[in-house]
């Protein structure tokens, strides 16, 4: 089955105009708390047009940058010519990760999981291919806490969000989600960004850290 997803026009207006305002808002800040202290083999999920590559930390041996939307992928190849850690870019989705059981040390899922077609599956891909003990650091746009915003959250998310953003799903829970998978969440950060005056339906945010269990469950 092919990793493939097209979404050309969202991948333009992604790398061109969405990626630039999030970089000039600050978002790179969080960019680094979210991969601060890593090592080994990483694999990234949803890796985009490759803006994390050159914050990875010299103490990873290596990154696999998982991205199915082949526009975007060709731009995260590009970048990873002049990423600080080697990285391989590969075509794959996040609910079929094209790797064998316990491949990576840490996964890395950077504002993927609200665009996944099935958070359910593809965390249990992620938990799959993570060695017993390995780490998922994750940072991501959820559910607001606002109950007028998530009504709306919940409207843009059954109307036009989805078609227009590449999959992108405004309203979803997913530290629960990471939870539910049979993660063990350690550290868990909820805060608004970027900063506006009038609220976004994307500005709530999660950054943390969640493990695999050491040995599967009964």
């Amino acid at each position: 089955m092919s990793g493939r997803i097209k979404h050309p026009v969202f991948a333009r207006i992604y790398a061109k105009c969405a990626g630039p305002s999030l970089e000039k808002a600050g978002i790179g800040v969080h960019r680094d708390r979210l991969l601060a202290g890593l090592s080994g083999d990483v694999v990234e999920v949803g890796a985009g047009n490759g803006l994390n590559f050159t914050r990875y930390p010299g103490t990873v041996g290596q990154v696999t940058a998982v991205e199915p939307e082949p526009d975007l992928r060709a731009l995260a190849e590009a970048a990873a010519r002049s990423a600080s850690v080697p990285v391989a870019v590969v075509e794959g989705r996040a609910e079929a990760l094209p790797f064998p059981d316990g491949s990576f040390d840490a996964a890395v899922a950077c504002l993927v999981l609200c665009s996944v077609t099935d958070q359910r599956i593809a965390l249990a891909e992620i938990s799959r291919v993570l060695r017993p003990g390995g780490i998922l650091r994750f940072f991501e746009h959820v559910r607001s806490d606002n109950g007028g915003m998530r009504g709306l959250q919940r409207v843009l998310d059954a109307t036009i969000w989805p078609l227009a953003a590449g999959g992108c799903h405004t309203a979803r829970d997913t530290a629960a989600a990471i939870a539910a998978a049979g993660f063990t969440v350690t550290e868990l950060d909820y805060f608004e960004f970027p900063q506006t005056r009038i609220p976004l339906p994307i500005q709530t945010h999660i950054l943390g850290v969640a493990t695999r269990p050491s040995a599967d469950r009964g």
